[in-house]
């Protein structure tokens, strides 16, 4: 079965994606809740027609996200933390704190989009995340945990 997504959808698609599914799971789920349209004919031509109109704006989006990702490649990121005197943190570090964090620093990123390589962050130390700017269009920062001082 042939549907059109109307919204992202992780590991399936992103919105206006012409995707196939499963029959149950387009009829069942997909559609019933509103994620995704039937893909016939009509509804592909006015999905190529509202394509055409915003390619111009993908463009433009396609290129700030870029710049950000330039700009994110220069800075060096750390977390302040309370932590143990074995370097053990007080409860974690998350996606939130690292969005949090990135807002400090003049980018506006949601934590959705920040996926931590790994389990939540419980130790001081150096660590990784991916942070998906765009569709296709991800940037892997280096942040430093550390611990606060009194």
């Amino acid at each position: 079965m042939e549907i059109i997504l109307k919204q992202d959808i992780d590991k399936l698609g992103f919105k206006n994606d012409v995707i196939s599914v499963k029959n149950g799971y387009g009829r069942n789920y997909l559609i019933p809740n509103g994620l995704a349209i039937l893909a016939n004919s009509s509804s592909k031509k006015m999905l190529e027609e509202t394509l055409r109109q915003r390619a111009h704006k993908e463009e433009k989006l396609v290129k700030e996200a870029e710049a950000i990702a330039e700009k994110l490649e220069k800075i060096e990121l750390t977390i302040v933390t309370k932590a143990g005197e074995k370097g053990k943190i007080f409860g974690s570090i998350s996606n939130i704190q690292l969005a949090k964090a990135l807002a400090d620093q003049g980018f506006k990123i949601e934590r959705k989009n920040i996926h931590l390589k790994g389990e939540l962050i419980k130790t001081l130390g150096k660590y990784e995340a991916n942070i998906r700017l765009y569709k296709n269009i991800e940037k892997n920062i280096r942040f430093e945990v550390i611990a606060e001082v009194d």
